[in-house]
């Protein structure tokens, strides 16, 4: 069995330290704080909201998030998952017209276990990929390689939803 290491990834987890727990829930404060330009938030809806990732995996690593707390898929309605699944069509068409993507990658860590860095509020992960995007630099140097600046990658995708 082969094993994929992402040592790049202690980074974010040490984020999540007991000490910031007691700020609240991270999806909600930068949903109410309206700082977007701060808080690298592309697009806003009526039940979700994409988000840069910080930690990305790759270049246009983003989060669809809805605006409801909860950790459950089933508590989501229909008009939520309507939106999630809508915005991250539009997100995959601008990311392709962006940077041209082979793949993508989409999809949710449910529970800690599972790999969730943020576990009492669901996030949806869509992740472009190319073909050769893993290599042995994160092994081997400590170092993962993102090609884009996340800002400029954030003001790029803002603008490409906006007219989509």
């Amino acid at each position: 069995m082969k094993r994929l290491f992402s040592p790049w990834r202690s980074e974010y987890i040490k984020t999540f330290s007991d000490k910031k727990k007691g700020k609240g829930c991270l999806f909600c404060r930068i949903a109410k704080e309206k700082k977007d330009d701060k808080n690298l938030i592309a697009w806003r809806g009526e039940h979700c909201f994409v988000v840069m990732n910080k930690y990305p995996y790759n270049n246009g690593h983003i989060m669809v998030v809805p605006y409801k707390h909860t950790s459950r898929l089933s508590k989501l309605n229909e008009k939520e998952y309507k939106e999630i699944l809508e915005i991250t069509s539009k997100c995959i068409t601008a990311l392709e017209k962006l940077s041209k993507p082979q793949g993508f990658n989409f999809g949710a860590n449910f529970g800690r276990v599972a790999g969730a860095g943020i576990d009492k509020h669901i996030h949806f992960h869509l992740v472009p990929r190319w073909n050769g995007d893993t290599n042995f630099m994160p092994v081997l140097g400590n170092v993962k390689i993102v090609s884009e600046d996340l800002r400029d990658c954030w003001l790029k995708l803002k603008s490409a939803l906006k007219t989509s």
